[in-house]
């Protein structure tokens, strides 16, 4: 059973992670924001690409699901962190931080 303390660690120990508030929630990012932390600690939304988002939902679905709106279709995630181990905390850490680095297209 993860925790917000676990994601909290988890995500910091990630090469250029830093955390910054995000509305009501703290955040976490390198290039962009990867994963955000709910603030009872309980819950989290994670950036996965869409493909990604599909599998992870599709292999623990009663601990991911897609956020039900266009941030959804995007690939954010929500995911209850009592229901996630910290093997697999870890590697959706992991595969959010992996798109958070990617730098921005630049707009023209």
């Amino acid at each position: 059973m993860a925790t917000g303390d676990d994601l909290r660690r988890l995500a910091l120990a990630l090469d250029g992670t830093v955390e910054v508030p995000h509305f009501d929630r703290a955040a976490f990012k390198v290039s962009r924001i990867y994963v955000t932390l709910a603030p009872d600690g309980c819950s989290a939304n994670f950036c996965f690409s869409p493909e990604d988002q599909e599998f992870r939902c599709l292999m623990a679905p009663d601990a991911l699901s897609p956020v039900s709106n266009a941030w959804g279709r995007r690939g954010w995630t929500t995911a209850d962190l009592s229901r996630l181990s910290l093997a697999e905390l870890a590697g959706a850490l992991e595969a959010a931080w992996r798109l958070g680095a990617q730098k921005k297209p630049r707009r023209r």
